[in-house]
């Protein structure tokens, strides 16, 4: 079996008052996403169930060690999905809102990549 890229989608979020990357990181999933329809994975590569699709997410943002792989995952409808997350994306300074209870002036920014591939037999 050899793998295919069917297709692949950018994104970018932001988490302006939480200070929390895997906001970020998650929107910036959802943003690559927001405006898909895939119906070639049905109609071209045959597939019967979307959970046969092989999602690779790939994000870059401040503090990627703070980032709850699960929580991005889940952002995903189907596919068997992956998550490779690495330092990158911005800290911008903004203005912590006390009545937010934020941490300090720190804004996330955080870009993805959203691949999916399908098992095809030819090599």
């Amino acid at each position: 079996m050899a793998r295919k890229r069917l297709i692949i989608e950018m994104g970018m979020g932001i988490d302006q008052h939480g200070q929390e990357p895997t906001v970020a990181a998650a929107r910036a999933v959802r943003n690559a996403i927001a405006h898909n329809a895939l119906p070639g994975v049905w109609e071209i590569a045959g597939l019967n169930d979307p959970d046969e699709m092989i999602v690779e997410v790939q994000v870059a943002v401040p503090y990627p060690e703070q980032v709850r792989e699960a929580e991005v995952l889940a952002v995903l409808p189907f596919g068997r999905k992956t998550l490779t997350v690495e330092s990158g994306g911005m800290v911008v300074q903004g203005r912590a809102i006390p009545s937010l209870n934020e941490k300090n002036d720190e804004m996330l920014i955080a870009v993805a990549s959203v691949t999916v591939l399908i098992d095809t037999e030819q090599g």
